[in-house]
């Protein structure tokens, strides 16, 4: 109780001066690890404007190249990034980095999206509608940049939630995220008073994770396995190689407050529900529109438009989350550092790229960070922390939600530095670290 009221009267300050608290719940329900993080941003050109830990530094090696998404790296070092919007008809970069800047070298792919990942030689990215692969060379080039295959086509994309990151295992498999087009399945989405809808129909085909081969072509609902459902939205998706699973970061339920102030306050409504990290088997579910995940009381609470009240507990047959963060950060980046460049306790551990919130008002805003999740034997284990802050431009740009760089995309270079996206001003930042 102590430490809900501490967190409750410290909000204000979370925004504007970067000091969060958070607990990272295990998969254990282990319920009482509470730990803070604490991140002052440094608004200056020095570190690319970043503060980052002793020993690291960052740099933008691009900037100004569009809506940078997620991003992926080849063995030999050059970088590929998908762009929200295409930018002369091109919605995919490949880039070359020398020395301490990466230039365009070529542009593909004339969709916008989201999702970009390498494997076993190929090269994947996603529409909203649809995910295409591109063989690449020796020389990790892709060879017919304008005659993509089609892996799957006739994906639901409704303009919310459109987005479909995508990530694959070892066994020839890809993931894709297919975002429910609602809040909390309302019978009128987003309206006050609506109820919500029992046996919600949206779960069919959007609202999870669904699983695809990544060598058949035209692929459809039909030729997928809905692999995890009950997630409202995932953009950060990764395969964990530690322990072969795949986890995701869910983007939590909105406007509590709004819908339901004889519930929850403003102050509850901005830090709730959790944005939680999900570590998913073949057949789980999460839970959603039934249930969100309250981490200040560690339970999983019954939705409001489903009878709940923010006391009654809920989602009985759902999992639970591998850990859980302060609501609506907007988590759209997660990769799992297997580098030997960072020192040991970032090995195997979770980077989690916080785009920023729009929903917490009338309190401050709060994210546009990167933070660092430890984990032990493939389970977070212990306090996260804000690895990289500063990207909003000023704590008066982090409360009035008006950043001018939002974090999105993550990924790990050969030599096992973090290169980190950011879709407003379209930059890729490189972080390194020298003992």
């Amino acid at each position: 109780m102590k430490n809900r009221k501490l967190l409750r009267s410290i909000l204000p300050v979370v925004a504007m001066g970067g000091i969060m608290f958070i607990t990272a719940c295990k998969s254990n329900n282990d319920s009482k690890k509470t730990a803070d993080s604490t991140s002052t941003p440094a608004p200056s050109t020095e570190n690319a404007g970043l503060k980052t830990p002793e020993g690291f530094s960052a740099s933008i090696i691009a900037e100004k190249l569009g809506g940078t998404r997620h991003i992926a790296i080849t063995p030999q070092g050059d970088i590929y990034v998908k762009l929200t919007n295409v930018k002369n008809n091109k919605g995919i970069l490949m880039l070359h980095e020398d020395g301490s800047k990466a230039t365009v070298k070529n542009s593909f792919g004339a969709y916008s999206g989201t999702g970009m990942s390498i494997k076993n030689g190929y090269l994947y990215a996603s529409s909203d509608e649809e995910v295409f692969r591109y063989k690449m060379n020796d020389k990790g080039e892709v060879m017919n940049p304008e005659q993509p295959e089609k892996i799957v086509t006739g994906l639901i994309s409704r303009h919310e939630h459109e987005a479909k990151a995508i990530t694959l295992d070892n066994d020839g498999n890809i993931y894709v995220n297919i975002g429910a087009y609602s809040n909390a399945c309302q019978v009128e989405d987003r309206k006050k008073g609506s109820p919500g809808q029992k046996g919600c129909p949206i779960l069919d085909s959007a609202g999870g994770i669904w699983q695809f081969k990544a060598d058949k072509l035209n692929q459809h609902y039909g030729d997928g396995v809905r692999y995890a459902t009950g997630l409202r939205n995932v953009v950060g998706i990764t395969w964990n190689q530690q322990n072969n699973q795949l986890f995701v970061m869910q983007h939590g339920r909105d406007q509590l407050f709004e819908f339901y102030p004889q519930y929850f306050t403003a102050k509850q409504s901005a830090i709730l529900p959790a944005e939680c990290m999900y570590a998913l088997k073949k057949g789980d579910n999460a839970g959603w529109p039934y249930m969100y995940y309250d981490q200040e009381q560690h339970k999983k609470m019954l939705m409001p438009e489903y009878g709940g009240d923010g006391k009654i507990e809920g989602g009985k047959d759902a999992i639970d989350p591998a850990a859980a963060y302060p609501g609506h950060l907007a988590p759209n980046g997660l990769l799992f550092y297997t580098g030997d460049q960072f020192p040991a306790k970032y090995k195997n551990g979770a980077f989690i790229a916080f785009h920023g919130s729009w929903n917490r008002a009338p309190e401050p805003q709060a994210g546009y960070f990167v933070v660092f999740q430890p984990f032990k034997d493939g389970k977070p284990d212990g306090q996260w922390e804000v690895f990289a802050d500063g990207f909003s431009g000023s704590a008066a740009n982090t409360a009035s939600g008006a950043a001018a760089h939002r974090p999105c995309g993550l990924a790990q270079g050969p030599d096992g530095s973090l290169y980190v996206t950011d879709d407003v001003a379209g930059n890729i930042y490189k972080i390194t670290y020298k003992k």
